[in-house]
């Protein structure tokens, strides 16, 4: 079975519907996935860019770019890498108001049973263990 990993501009013409012509053949390509054809790898990195252009250029809510990408990055045949991380810092994203970024470094860090250094006073409202360096 063949495994790829998808770049930003293939999620976000899935999401987006734009353009529709795109839009329908990744949908294809997805269904190809949950029917266990192909394997669609994310990363992090992705996720993030992603997130960054549904908000900045199409007017997302974090409410609505977490629902619609959990939605998606759970779909069978689809490996998110750090999934667990990543899903866990989206639905913290929405719930706080924080950027993805933030969220997804304070997950680590939690997980991880470390802090967080940042000049950033976000990480105040994410439970996470975090200082300003001296």
């Amino acid at each position: 079975m063949s495994a790829y990993w998808v770049d930003a501009n293939i999620l976000l013409r899935l999401i987006t519907n734009d353009p529709p012509e795109m839009a329908a053949r990744v949908a294809s390509f997805v269904e190809r996935a949950e029917q266990g054809e192909v394997i669609l790898k994310v990363s992090s990195i992705v996720v993030a860019e992603v997130i960054w252009v549904l908000i900045s250029f199409y007017g997302y809510s974090r409410e609505q770019v977490a629902d619609v990408l959990i939605a998606l990055l759970t779909t069978e045949g689809v490996i998110l890498e750090s999934a667990e991380q990543i899903i866990a810092a989206l639905d913290r994203m929405a719930a706080v108001n924080v950027d993805f970024v933030d969220a997804y470094l304070a997950e680590i860090a939690r997980r991880e049973n470390d802090s967080v250094a940042s000049f950033d006073r976000d990480f105040k409202r994410l439970d996470v263990n975090w200082i300003e360096p001296d």
